[in-house]
Order: structure tokens, then C-alpha cells, then sequence
């Protein structure tokens, strides 16, 4: 096993000890252990446990999700009806326009299909890729292929994709890029492909808090000759109007994460 195997191996360990809830149940634990006779051992475990609970009820709120998503990820605004009639007239007259939806992850075996299938993030992806196709009367295409930690799955994203989307949409796709494993090969390997087609405008679909970091692999590799239009999925535009919006759930606590995990990626460069 080479050095990028290992650490690949060894990053959803990682990962999931520094995200929600663990630092803060670590924080709980090192409180309950300052607990002690003495009133300044007292007061510091009762504010570290304070802390951890604290922690642990933010870090599971749409609300704060949203926060992170538009602060330290500074998420972009969806397409609206004039971005999309714009596409459709550059798609009419210049032909040169496609949508790209890149893969957020697959099942090998999904009971009630009988076989693999996309998971949510990717179908929720498709789905609006699809649509988005058909609005702007543009060719449709998916990069998708074994992860790096999809250590159980035996078939590309790219080749479940274009079977939902052909028998489940009704929208046959024109590229299925299957050999990518994270998102800096998602654009190497797709930007050639549809380089070589003709396409000078990509319309690229994936979720917002995953948009900042694909779009720096994006125009990283495509340089000037080839534009990037984004069209996030799975905004939450309506803000924080709820005081349920800071009650823990489970949509925040994976909002939170998400929105973390991306960030360490952008400021990682993975």
C-alpha cells in the first residue's frame, strides 16, 4: 500500500474525530474529570461540560448549518429564470453548452432495486441536472466514478447514474465520466472530455456547500477557454426564521457537517 492509499484510509477516521459531536463529547469527558473537591476544579469542569453541551446542541441546528454554509463557505445563490433563459439562448444559438452533475456517492446494493443504486446527495444532483437539461435544451453529462473510501462499491457512479437518469428521468446522458475518485479528477477527467466535444460553457450541478471547492478544481483546470456557470442544489435561502431552526435535528446535524467537511477541504486544497 503506497502513501496515498494509507492516507485515504486513514482520513475517515480522521475526519470523523474532529467534526460533531466528538469534540464536544470530549469536552463533557474532560469536564466530568474536573469535577473535583476544590471550587476552582469545580468551576472549570462545570464550564468545560457547559461547553460540550453547548457544542453539541449548536452543532446539531439548521441554523447554525445555514451560518457556516454562508460564511465560511460562501456558498452561491441558485440559477435564477433570466441566468436560465440566457443558457437556453446560448445553448439554441451557439450549441455549445453543457450540464455537467457531478457524484456525491452510490450504494452497492439497495434491497428494493435489486442492485446499486445513487445515494440521496447524488440523486437529489440528478435530478435537478436533469431538469436543468431540459430547460436549457443542453446535452447532459455525469462524472462519478469509486471513490476513494467507496471501499464496497464495485460500479462507477457515472454508470448507475446513467441508468437512473435514462430509465427514471427519461433524459439519456451524452458523457458518463466513471474513472474520477474525488473532485480534483471529477474536473481533470471531465473538462477533457467535454473540451474535446466542443463544449466552451459548463453548467456544473452539485450541492452549495460542495460549489466553492468544485468550482476551484473547475476553473483550475478548464483556464480561460472554457466558462463555469454554477447551479447549487439543496439551498436553504429562506434564513433562520424559525426558533426551531436552533433546535437540534438530525437535516442540521448533517447541514453542520457537511458544511465543515468542506471547509477544511478548501482550506486543505482537497
Amino acid at each position: 500500500m503506497n502513501l496515498v492509499s494509507l492516507l485515504y484510509e486513514v482520513k475517515p477516521f480522521a475526519l470523523r474525530l474532529l467534526f460533531p459531536p466528538v469534540p464536544f463529547l470530549l469536552l463533557i469527558l474532560l469536564g466530568a474529570t474536573m469535577l473535583k473537591p476544590t471550587s476552582k476544579q469545580r468551576l472549570w469542569g462545570r464550564l468545560t461540560l457547559g461547553f460540550g453541551l453547548i457544542g453539541i446542541w449548536l452543532s446539531s441546528s439548521e441554523a447554525v448549518g445555514q451560518l457556516l454554509t454562508h460564511h465560511l463557505l460562501r456558498a452561491p445563490a441558485a440559477l435564477n429564470a433570466q441566468d436560465i433563459s440566457s443558457l437556453a439562448q446560448r445553448s439554441e444559438s451557439r450549441g455549445d453548452v453543457a450540464v455537467l452533475v457531478l457524484g456525491g456517492g452510490a450504494r452497492q446494493f439497495v434491497p428494493e432495486y435489486g442492485g446499486a443504486s445513487l445515494n440521496a446527495i447524488s440523486l437529489a444532483r440528478l435530478r435537478y441536472g436533469v431538469w436543468l437539461a431540459k430547460q436549457i435544451k443542453a446535452p447532459l453529462g455525469f462524472s462519478g466514478g469509486i471513490g476513494w473510501t467507496a471501499r464496497n462499491l464495485r460500479v462507477s457512479e457515472a454508470a448507475i447514474a446513467e441508468r437512473t437518469a435514462s430509465d427514471e428521468f427519461g433524459l439519456a446522458l451524452r458523457w458518463a465520466e466513471g474513472r474520477s475518485r474525488d473532485t480534483r479528477e471529477n474536473a481533470a477527467f471531465s473538462v477533457q472530455l467535454l473540451r474535446a466535444d466542443g463544449i466552451r460553457q459548463i453548467v456544473l450541478v452539485t450541492h452549495e456547500q460542495h460549489m466553492p471547492r468544485s468550482l476551484n478544481a473547475f476553473r483550475a483546470i478548464a483556464g480561460g477557454d472554457i466558462e463555469i456557470t454554477v447551479a447549487p442544489v439543496g439551498l436553504l435561502r429562506d434564513g433562520i426564521s424559525e426558533v426551531l431552526d436552533w433546535a437540534p435535528s438530525e437535516d442540521g446535524f448533517a447541514r453542520v457537517r457537511y458544511a465543515l467537511y468542506e471547509w477544511i477541504g478548501l482550506k486543505t486544497g482537497h
